[in-house]
């Protein structure tokens, strides 16, 4: 068994906004990656326009920093629940892993769902404690909260001796001690060389290269992201794919990639603990292993936990269809759905017996959003249903997926919190202090019971409730829950919004659309006031009289309507409506447009 002393390979694992890119931007220009004038963005990392403007990590990312001779490689992770998928798989690139905790928030529920993964793969982690510079920081309290972490999800005496580091990420420096001078990240980087393992594996050998990630390239095509766990890779070099199936395909080495700061390098050879990217292995997907012609000997893979919600994806049919998209019909939609399936490992599509409508199945409505609006932006136009949970059956059982919920709350708003979730079928698991006034409360909860929640906690708490969650486990049905509370206003004819038509429906309810917004019937222009839904005509203009004073129409005072994300209309929608995505506009519908059809519908069922 050969050591490469010259490499570390290590996952950078926390919850959300605990400062995990912002970490690795200081890591890479205190290791010399830039030019001294060299104009670096901040949040380097997060290269897409959605990971820019949301300030969160959809993908993990590659990089690598050289520190007194020795490459230490770096995955950056997200971490939301809803993309826990990147995060399984990239856990089998690397031997350590650097858990990061704000030094205020402490232990989060995504804190405990990485930690578990990296836990079970045996990696070996550095507690590094960030944000210790904000002035409500209690970092001796949070490495306590840690080590009941650890003890709670069973690590062994090895994982319990990790060692901490105390840091701020966007002020660039770390130290061993509280008390120790606060200069540069020096002492994170020896702390990585001392404590994370070299890659072992046998480097006269045959190749084995497992496959964790896949990107692509319009020149080269797929380029698949692996590690050599045995052997070496040459440039040119003939192989097979060991697919996950169980059959072999034949592929070619055409180029060789290695990591160096935020590029990828031509190389000619990679070794046993490498982190490498190679193209032309057209068909590679996620899980499979590169091996040498005439020896194949696949590796297993870890298992991707299962999708919980699903969506209908579907061709827009609506009055206004094809107007605004490029990309309108169902081959169209059903080739970007499968291409996504290539790369995007926690998702499931699935044909329908129609042609025009596709099952999608995600980890939470944030995994799926992301790619509807990922979707809108590349120009593509469709239609997409309430969010519906996965249920399983064992032994006889109806089982639905429960989440595990966390709210950090002002004390004044902790009755109207538990009271919503009562209602949503909630079991309150804990209740502790947390500072400045805040209270937590731990919940598990129904994955169906948070559709449509978190707009309703802001509502609730004036802005001030913060809410995460992470998949639990599945456990029996919880009976049925009160769905949305109001109907919805619904359009009568097709035209363009008015003001006079307006100012008579927003006394009926809530505006979502302002004048000279075109329209078709059927079409959701509002929430009405009361639980059934309205047919309005906001078309309707005022008759003209030889009464009519000069003026009186700009006198009519129009509340400001509610714009509504693709989020919160993803979740006020009710099971006969739809959400139309076009790349300039997101419309809220009925699935039966004519008034007179639905109410044939309705009395049927």
């Amino acid at each position: 068994m050969d050591i490469r002393q010259d490499i570390r390979n290590i996952a950078i694992i926390a919850h959300v906004d605990h400062g995990k890119t912002t970490l690795v931007d200081a890591m890479l220009r205190q290791s010399g990656i830039f030019r001294e004038n060299e104009a670096v963005a901040e949040r380097v990392m997060d290269s897409n326009d959605l990971e820019k403007e949301r300030g969160i990590t959809i993908l993990a990312k590659n990089t690598a920093v050289n520190y007194n001779g020795i490459k230490i490689n770096i995955v950056d992770t997200p971490g939301h629940a809803d993309f826990g998928g990147e995060v399984e798989r990239v856990l089998k690139m690397v031997d350590g892993v650097l858990l990061l905790v704000d030094a205020f928030e402490g232990s989060m529920p995504q804190t405990r769902f990485v930690l578990k993964k990296a836990l079970s793969l045996n990696l070996k982690p550095i507690v590094v404690v960030n944000k210790i510079d904000r002035p409500e920081a209690r970092p001796d309290e949070v490495v306590d909260e840690i080590i009941e972490l650890f003890i709670e999800l069973g690590a062994d005496d090895d994982q319990l001796e990790f060692p901490v580091v105390f840091a701020s990420s966007r002020e660039g420096f770390a130290v061993c001690d509280l008390g120790g001078e606060r200069i540069d990240l020096k002492p994170l980087f020896n702390m990585i060389i001392e404590k994370v393992p070299a890659p072992k594996g046998d480097l006269s050998g045959t190749l084995q290269l497992l496959v964790s990630n896949i990107d692509y390239d319009e020149y080269v095509g797929r380029i698949a992201i692996g590690r050599v766990e045995r052997g070496s890779v040459k440039l040119g070099q003939q192989a097979i794919i060991c697919k996950k199936e169980g059959h072999v395909i034949n592929a070619k080495i055409t180029k060789l990639y290695c990591y160096e700061g935020l590029k990828r390098i031509e190389a000619n050879e990679a070794k046993v603990g490498d982190i490498v990217a190679v193209s032309g292995v057209g068909d590679v997907t996620i899980g499979d292993t590169i091996c040498e012609v005439g020896m194949p000997d696949p590796l297993p893979f870890v298992a991707i936990d299962e999708p919980t919600l699903s969506m209908t994806f579907s061709v827009n049919n609506s009055p206004f269809a094809g107007r605004e998209g490029t990309f309108v019909t169902s081959r169209h939609l059903r080739d970007r759905l499968f291409k996504e399936l290539e790369t995007n490992v926690s998702l499931r599509v699935e044909e329908t017996e129609t042609a025009d409508a596709f099952n999608v199945s995600g980890r939470g409505e944030l995994h799926l959003s992301i790619l509807i609006e990922t979707m809108r932006r590349q120009g593509y136009e469709f239609q997409v249903s309430k969010p519906q949970v996965i249920y399983k059956e064992a032994d006889g059982v109806l089982l639905e997926p429960v989440e595990y919920l966390m709210i950090d709350v002002p004390e004044e708003y902790m009755g109207v919190v538990m009271e919503k979730l009562g209602t949503r079928k909630s079991e309150m698991v804990n209740m502790t202090s947390a500072n400045q006034g805040y209270m937590r409360l731990e919940f598990k909860i129904p994955a169906r019971g948070l559709i449509g929640y978190r707009s309703e906690l802001l509502t609730d708490t004036k802005g001030n409730g913060i809410m995460n969650h992470v998949f639990h486990s599945y456990e029996p049905f919880k009976g049925d829950i009160a769905t949305r509370q109001r109907g919805s206003l619904v359009a009568w004819e097709d035209g363009e919004a008015v003001t006079y038509g307006l100012y008579n429906a927003q006394e009926r309810g809530t505006l979502f659309i302002t004048p000279g917004t075109k329209v078709y019937q059927g079409m959701i222009v509002g929430e009405n006031a009361r639980y059934d839904d309205l047919v309005v005509n906001v078309c309707k203009k005022k008759h003209v009289t030889n009464m009519r004073a000069s003026g009186s129409d700009e006198a009519l005072r129009l509340t400001p309507p509610t714009n509504l994300s693709l989020e919160q209309a993803i979740e006020f929608i009710a099971d006969d409506e739809l959400v139309e995505m076009t790349p300039k506009n997101i419309r809220l519908r009925k699935k039966i447009l004519n008034s007179e059809m639905r109410a044939k519908d309705r009395s049927k069922k």
